[in-house]
């Protein structure tokens, strides 16, 4: 498993809010919620994000924005101090209207905030509205919305979509990608982090990571520091110690079972690791997740 793959695999949306807007300008709309992640698609006409700071960003159709923070759409400049329009849904756009479909997600884990620790407050994939594949889909599905299983099709293709336009953005930000990404795709160090994340739990050495990329100890860790700006085993520390935060946030899994399940049979030891990584011993740390 990658760790992009890995950072998105309990990211769902479930219960999303999901909607199909078709707004005649001029229109102004507001996303003020708590959610930490929303994700916009134009799917016709013309429209401009505006961040806190007052950002600009124009959006064509085909354009998906997905944004960290609160933020308003409106249909050009000269909207923004028009009053703010609630969010309408309509299932057949016509004329010359501007259409746009939106959903949230509440990102929570550990390995949630790494993902979001590398994206910058708003960022836009352009792509053309033909090549926007999940969106043909989805726009299908609110047509559908209120039949059985209608939620639970909207969430899966809004996964999909957030899927695939975080892999083509960071796809396109090449060497400015974040080492995790970057490292997934190199012939040395992508072999190690398949098997770290996919098995946290081993024992695992630089000898032992060197020989899943079939390449010397030296050479390994020479790699691995430079495309993931740290040494082999230092990330491995970091990859438990996620995966031990999410899994103390489930009051029903045991301190004990979290601590085997990334690999400590020593339960002082684990807590030992957990403080100096998360600065709370573990019974702390969950604890403060409750309230």
């Amino acid at each position: 498993m990658d760790p992009l793959s890995d950072m998105l695999a309990d990211l769902r949306a479930e219960g999303a809010a999901v909607h199909q807007a078709a707004l005649d300008p001029p229109w102004r709309l507001r996303f003020d919620g708590d959610a930490p992640l929303t994700m916009v698609t134009l799917v016709a006409g013309s429209a401009e994000l505006v961040l806190r700071d007052g950002t600009i960003r124009p959006l064509a159709p085909g354009s998906t924005a997905i944004v960290r923070e609160p933020f308003e759409l409106a249909d050009d400049r000269s909207t923004l101090d028009r009053p703010i329009a609630a969010l309408p849904i309509s299932e057949a756009p016509q004329g010359e209207r501007d259409v746009l479909i939106a959903g949230t997600y509440r990102p929570a884990s550990a390995r949630h905030q790494r993902l979001l620790r590398a994206l910058p407050a708003a960022l836009v994939l352009d792509e053309e509205v033909e090549d926007v594949l999940w969106l043909h889909s989805m726009r299908d599905a609110l047509t559908r919305a209120q039949a059985p299983g209608g939620q639970a099709m909207l969430d899966r293709i809004l996964d999909w979509g957030l899927v695939c336009t975080l892999g083509c953005w960071f796809e396109r930000q090449e060497a400015d990608a974040p080492g995790w990404y970057l490292g997934a795709l190199d012939p040395v160090t992508g072999p190690a982090l398949e098997a770290i994340h996919r098995h946290p739990d081993r024992a695992w050495t630089v000898a032992s990571l060197a020989a899943r990329a079939n390449v010397s100890r030296a050479h390994f860790a020479k790699r691995f520091t430079e495309v993931m700006a740290q040494p082999p085993l230092r990330y491995v520390a970091e990859r438990r110690m996620e995966l031990a935060a999410d899994l103390l946030a489930d009051p029903e899994v045991p301190v004990a079972a979290a601590a085997a399940a990334v690999g400590y049979r020593d339960a002082f030891a684990f807590s030992t690791a957990f403080k100096r990584h998360r600065g709370l011993s573990p019974r702390d740390y969950r604890s403060q997740r409750r309230r």
